[in-house]
């Protein structure tokens, strides 16, 4: 495949995620590039998405190598998704979700992790920020770089605990254990986001005072007064400091909350989004033109 990399939309510490267009087709996706000594973990990621096929797992587009600057850089190329994350949903409708549009997106997210799960693989990192909305589909995971097998100890092994201090189950924080309950503690995590719009512990800002707090304290993450008994009940299923007491991604999508969805509800599209994966469409249309205009493009054989 022949393609064009375009304007840098996301940056890493050792990875630079940049628009692309292949020139036979005219599809637009996603590169996540890494200088090739530094791709260990890119290349993991690759590995990792080339296993998944789901309409609610952001999905592997493949992989190359090309030579820019006088680097060898390896390519991760992954499917655009220009609706924006679940975060920048949350900051373009008042600073919260209503409960409605939160059930939606909550039956997609849980819907994805049945399918990780249900192939052995733990996301480790469920957040806002981690969920991208499609306009076909809603809510697609993405971002696979702290991702684990539960069975390929070996493997892992060079993987450590990893995640969001403020999406952390218990038992992660304590070093213990990274299992599938981890990804539901997090969903819980998570809708709490899409309900306030804040963090699950607010007004702790100090990374160790949090985590000191989720290992220890034995208390959990307020659930929203104006909820319904039904989301609480679900946030309850999800928020147990226990993991051998959290309800599996199987048994959630049988739960009312989300068993029986409004299928009026629609998913908000937002085209105003800073996600590594996703630029707002007057851009991606601008960037368009301009391949399509240029003579003097930069071509890489893929």
């Amino acid at each position: 495949m022949y393609w064009t990399r375009g304007q840098t939309i996301g940056q890493g510490s050792s990875a630079t995620v940049s628009l692309a267009t292949s020139h036979s087709s005219g599809d637009i996706f996603a590169v996540k590039s890494a200088e090739l000594s530094q791709s260990e973990f890119l290349q993991r990621e690759q590995k990792i998405l080339s296993f998944l096929n789901s309409p609610h797992i952001v999905s592997h587009k493949g992989c190359d190598y090309t030579m820019e600057n006088n680097m060898v850089m390896y390519n991760l190329f992954m499917e655009y998704v220009p609706g924006g994350t679940i975060t920048d949903t949350i900051r373009n409708h008042g600073g919260r979700l209503k409960e409605s549009v939160i059930v939606y997106y909550a039956r997609q997210i849980v819907q994805g992790l049945e399918y990780l799960h249900s192939h052995g693989l733990v996301h480790c990192d469920i957040k806002g920020r981690n969920i991208l909305i499609s306009e076909e589909i809603g809510a697609k995971i993405a971002d696979f770089g702290c991702a684990k097998w539960v069975n390929k100890v070996e493997e892992d092994k060079l993987v450590p605990i990893a995640g969001t201090p403020m999406f952390m189950a218990p038992e992660v924080v304590r070093g213990e254990e990274q299992g599938f309950p981890c990804d539901i503690w997090a969903l819980g995590c998570t809708i709490i986001e899409m309900a306030t719009g804040g963090a699950p512990w607010p007004n702790m800002g100090d990374p160790v005072t949090v985590m000191y707090k989720i290992a220890y304290s034995g208390e959990l993450p307020e659930f929203p007064s104006f909820l319904s008994e039904q989301a609480k009940d679900f946030l309850d299923k999800c928020l147990r400091r226990s993991p051998k007491e959290r309800w599996t991604a199987s048994q959630l999508l049988k739960h009312p909350f989300v068993e029986e969805l409004d299928s009026s509800v629609k998913p908000i599209q937002e085209s105003n989004s800073s996600s590594p994966t996703s630029i707002p469409r007057s851009k991606l249309l601008e960037f368009i033109g301009r391949v399509r205009k240029s003579e003097q493009s930069d071509w890489h054989d893929a």
